[in-house]
């Protein structure tokens, strides 16, 4: 069961990159018409930024008292964005990997909830930082729309609702049980239309609880060390840098002129819309806004739609196809994942 669930997944991957097969030569013509120096550059910092979400992960892992080696946190994190794009869950799928690891690597499930939970929150808290840099750009320059304010607002309220789960798991084991178990008792209402001849929960109340229980218990080996928590953010910031230096050596490849405020603004736009989209990682979302922005910051279309297709090929189809090896390579976890 677990080598046809690895194989399944596998194969889902290998149809969305076939599904996509028109952009990927697109991407692959607009690469052979870079300086192959900035572009070589820039995928040495795409590898910085994978071992640094690794590293990430493993430092929030050790504060809960994990302790994994980077090699394998740079693998699994590999693996759950790979799954987070190919079954989109609003990031539960790339939960589901790290869980999964945890139980083959035999430590606390409620541990790795918590450490996968910090770590989104983190990069949340590191983009806003970005953000408020961006906004200043754009209001500057007039080109802030209803759009990015709308996509900003969601993103908010998904870090207020991360932030609000840890806090309740902090201050009421039970209050949060609580509120799981509401949820699971909500969808189970939505989707019970849809699964007519099902006598069964589409979720486990009973589990809900357990669930709650198990994330208090590695929320409370964070309490009394805050000071401590300043290192994870600061990597979460680190790898905001690298993608804005990703993108600054793409438009030194294209031979596109560009002011530091413009590429903030471009990183902000491409960022906002990988996470708040319609479509897995903002796949034809991204490229497409992207362009138009560079465009409206008087970059010619042409040499914007380059330059938004070579940014995506380092920033989304480098870690995607790393993350299909990686979810193969990781054994056990891979199986789970279903």
């Amino acid at each position: 069961m677990r080598k046809f669930v690895t194989a399944l997944v596998v194969m889902l991957g290998i149809m969305f990159v076939i599904t996509r097969f028109a952009e990927l030569n697109d991407i692959v013509r607009t690469l052979q018409q870079g300086d192959w120096r900035y572009l070589a550059l820039a995928a040495l910092i795409e590898v910085l930024w994978v071992l640094n979400i690794g590293a990430s992960f493993k430092t929030i892992l050790r504060l809960l008292g994990v302790d994994e080696k980077l090699g394998r946190m740079v693998l699994t994190t590999l693996a759950a964005n790979f799954i987070n794009i190919i079954a989109p869950s609003a990031g539960v799928g790339g939960m589901a990997v790290m869980i999964s690891e945890a139980r083959a690597r035999d430590y606390s499930t409620g541990k790795a909830t918590v450490a996968s939970t910090l770590f989104v929150l983190f990069d949340y808290i590191a983009f806003f930082m970005v953000l408020t840099l961006g906004f200043v750009v754009l209001l500057r320059r007039d080109r802030l729309t209803v759009t990015e304010i709308i996509a900003s607002i969601i993103l908010l309220l998904i870090a207020v609702a991360l932030a609000a789960i840890l806090y309740l798991g902090v201050r009421s084991e039970r209050r949060l049980g609580g509120l799981l178990a509401w949820l699971a008792g909500l969808i189970n209402r939505l989707v019970r239309p849809f699964r007519p001849k099902r006598q069964d929960e589409y979720l486990s109340v009973q589990r809900a609880h357990v669930y709650a229980r198990e994330v208090a218990e590695g929320v409370r080996a964070l309490r009394g060390r805050p000071r401590e928590l300043i290192f994870p953010v600061v990597l979460a910031v680190n790898g905001k840098a690298l993608m804005i230096l990703v993108l600054y050596f793409v438009f030194i490849a294209a031979r596109q002129p560009v002011s530091i405020g413009t590429i903030i603004a471009s990183f902000c736009i491409a960022f906002l819309f990988t996470i708040v989209s319609p479509t897995p990682s903002g796949v034809g979302i991204v490229e497409s806004l992207l362009t138009l922005a560079l465009n409206s910051f008087y970059i010619p279309l042409g040499t914007a739609a380059v330059i938004a297709l070579t940014y995506r090929a380092f920033t989304f189809w480098m870690p995607l196809l790393g993350g299909m090896v990686a979810f193969r390579w990781i054994g056990k976890p891979r199986a789970e994942v279903a």
